[in-house]
């Protein structure tokens, strides 16, 4: 296993990216945490052997539309080894991706489920579980080159982001200022429903659409402050944005 504490590996295609990401222990309070919820299992889990590793990004290599969210669960993607996979919160994400014709199924239990994304990946700035959901200023800027490099190797084909919360929007927006393209000045706010276009600062970048929807959290999604109907309606404007042919349910 490759040690990433003390440096970082160039990757050159999304599929070493994936497997570089899940060795990676740069952060200390992270690694604990995760290990230790892939330890003392949630109940339901007991007979499971969890990921306990940093999850990596899912979709294909020429996503015209990424999708971004905050970090894994303990029990979710830390327990299965995919991004918003095995919880509430993946349950309500992949059921609207479906609805909009972004996934083939609208279910997400384990990685051999057969889930296939369409045209779009998930990531997330931090890639591993953090305590309480809640990583630290510090952890989020240490694990940001995977997300730049995530951007650089999408480059040829991403159109559009559709980023999932507050703590997504602005970890993304310093990450894209220095990935070739114009973030203005001041920064967009993050609001659900918010859209900006960022022009591109470099040759071989297309301008990017930018969305902003609230983070599909049991918070959000029980208390109503997050409905399909609303997670819907920008998954399929972000997937128009991004040429993808898309539907609604």
């Amino acid at each position: 296993m490759r040690d990433l504490r003390h440096h970082v590996i160039v990757c050159e295609t999304i599929a070493e990216l994936d497997a570089t990401v899940a060795d990676c222990f740069a952060c200390p309070r992270l690694v604990a945490w995760r290990e230790r919820a892939a330890e003392e299992k949630r109940a339901a889990y007991r007979d499971e052997t969890y990921w306990g590793r940093p999850v990596p990004g899912y979709g294909p290599d020429d996503a015209r539309l990424l999708v971004v969210g905050l970090a894994p669960a303990a029990h979710g993607g830390n327990r299965t080894g995919r991004m918003f996979t095995g919880d509430r919160s993946g349950d309500f994400l992949y059921a609207a991706m479906y609805n909009v014709g972004l996934a083939n199924q609208p279910t997400a239990v384990h990685r051999d489920d057969g889930l296939r994304l369409i045209g779009a990946r998930v990531t997330a700035p931090v890639h591993c579980a953090p305590p309480d959901n809640k990583p630290t200023p510090d952890e989020r800027d240490r694990c940001s080159h995977w997300l730049k490099t995530e951007l650089d190797l999408l480059t040829p084909t991403l159109r559009a982001v559709v980023v999932l919360g507050a703590f997504g929007w602005q970890a993304l927006l310093p990450v894209l200022a220095t990935s070739g393209w114009t973030v203005p000045r001041p920064r967009p706010k993050f609001g659900h429903g918010a859209h900006v276009v960022l022009p591109p600062t470099v040759d071989d970048r297309a301008p990017l659409q930018l969305f902003g929807c609230y983070h599909v959290s049991q918070q959000n999604t029980f208390t109503g402050r997050l409905t399909h109907d609303m997670l819907e309606a920008v998954l399929a404007a972000a997937a128009t944005a991004a040429g993808l042919p898309g539907r609604r349910s």
